[in-house]
């Protein structure tokens, strides 16, 4: 498949320098947020030991922002995507302080914590799909799977880091430091993007359609495209069965060796080492290899090491899984991103990666809504095996219907995916 589609109006020629002062400043940023993300989701865990609470958390971090996400990717596609960046950071970092605050004068109910979380999600509606659709626009079309590649080694590199840096934080000083990293982490991304250069598309100069007839648009392109309505629903279902199970791995470990943090940062190491070294892969020697064969390899890996994961008999292959099915993540969501990046046309980057955004953050709530309260009625093992074995029936069916077919083909032919056209209009 071919980058002509998805060819912004123009790259600037400093592209190196503005590619890397966006991965620095969104590493920076990133890097915060993921300590909150661990400290939180640990300390529910741990204060309340109950699988229907960490259900209640993963509704209120991930929800909202599917709800969002594709009104966020509308304004990405009216708005200056650097713009819309730092101003969605610019909100998740102060509802963090004001979190910060409450808690360090000992407001500490659930309900405010679950409050904040859903208002940080609203802030990552609208940033995420401005981050995926804004790097097309900086980086030239024969070097996106690379990019897109290094910047998914830094976000492993990250993964690996935070769960550290919160371990330690939330060990020895207890949860408010760690909104306040945020903070300072925040507001430093949002320094260094000020000085990423983005050009403004044709397509949002000259815009007259309205809010609501974007929106529509968005929705119409997808189902009328064949193959993108393939990949988004491939990567809603896999996204489902591989994030919900692992939101209840740490529960597996607080029921097996009671709330031992060291643990369940090692859990989260093994899988953030997997990641860093699939960036790597993917952004070198795996960068011009066929995107939906790795895909599809990927999900199978995926199906095998749920499994493996489900039936191990002691904690070091549990581990041992867990990177494995780390290492084929960055070999399944670069590709994905990189063939989405691709074949759509640069004026609707931020509509389709919008319901990506969707994808990406209603998978674990609608999981978890399920696997949650399942996982206080059956074993975490086997919520495990369950979800590998429907991973791999689901990856073959999808294989054989006739989307699937015509995605393998145009992978094939390494051509374009040609948009079929829409009905008309009475």
């Amino acid at each position: 498949m071919s980058d002509t589609a998805a060819a912004p109006d123009s790259v600037p020629a400093h592209w190196k320098r503005n590619v890397s002062l966006f991965l620095v400043g969104q590493t920076v940023s990133l890097f915060g947020s993921m300590i909150v993300q661990y400290a939180v989701m640990w300390y529910v865990t741990f204060q309340t030991g109950s699988g229907f609470a960490v259900a209640l958390y993963a509704l209120a971090a991930f929800l909202p922002q599917g709800i969002i996400s594709i009104f966020g990717g509308v304004l990405a596609d009216r708005m200056n995507r650097r713009v819309l960046v730092m101003l969605s950071d610019g909100v998740i970092a102060a509802v963090t302080l004001v979190l910060a605050i409450l808690m360090a004068n000992g407001v500490t109910d659930l309900w405010i914590i679950l409050v904040a979380v859903a208002a940080r999600s609203v802030g990552a509606g609208v940033q995420t799909p401005a981050v995926s659709a804004l790097l097309p626009q900086i980086v030239p079309g024969d070097q996106l799977m690379r990019v897109n590649g290094i910047f998914g080694t830094i976000q492993s590199a990250m993964a690996l880091l935070a769960p550290a840096a919160a371990g330690a934080v939330f060990g020895l000083f207890g949860i408010v430091p760690v909104f306040f990293i945020d903070v300072v982490t925040a507001a430093i991304g949002i320094g260094i993007m000020f000085f990423v250069a983005v050009p403004t598309l044709a397509s949002i100069a000259e815009k007259t359609s309205s809010y609501r007839a974007d929106l529509v648009e968005g929705i119409r392109y997808i189902w009328h495209h064949s193959i993108v309505r393939w990949l988004l629903l491939v990567f809603a279902i896999i996204f489902l069965l591989i994030v919900a199970p692992s939101f209840v791995t740490p529960l597996l470990i607080a029921r097996e060796y009671g709330n031992n943090v060291t643990l369940v940062t090692l859990l989260e190491i093994a899988f953030s080492v997997g990641m860093l070294l699939g960036g790597v892969l993917i952004s070198t020697l795996l960068a011009k290899r066929n995107r939906l064969g790795l895909i599809l390899f990927s999900t199978f890996t995926f199906a095998a090491s749920s499994i493996g994961m489900g039936l191990s008999p002691n904690l070091y292959l549990f581990y041992a899984f867990m990177f494995t099915l780390g290492l084929f993540v960055p070999l399944f969501s670069t590709p994905f991103m990189t063939l989405v990046q691709e074949t759509v046309p640069a004026e609707m980057h931020g509509r389709v990666f919008s319901y990506v955004g969707i994808v990406m953050a209603l998978a674990t709530p609608v999981g978890m809504a399920i696997f949650g309260p399942l996982a206080d009625v059956i074993s975490v093992q086997a919520i495990l095996v369950i979800a590998g074995a429907i991973m791999a029936l689901v990856m073959v069916v999808a294989m054989l219907v006739p989307s699937g077919r015509a995605a393998m083909a145009a992978a094939r032919a390494h051509a374009p995916a040609t948009e079929e056209p829409a009905p008309a209009q009475p």
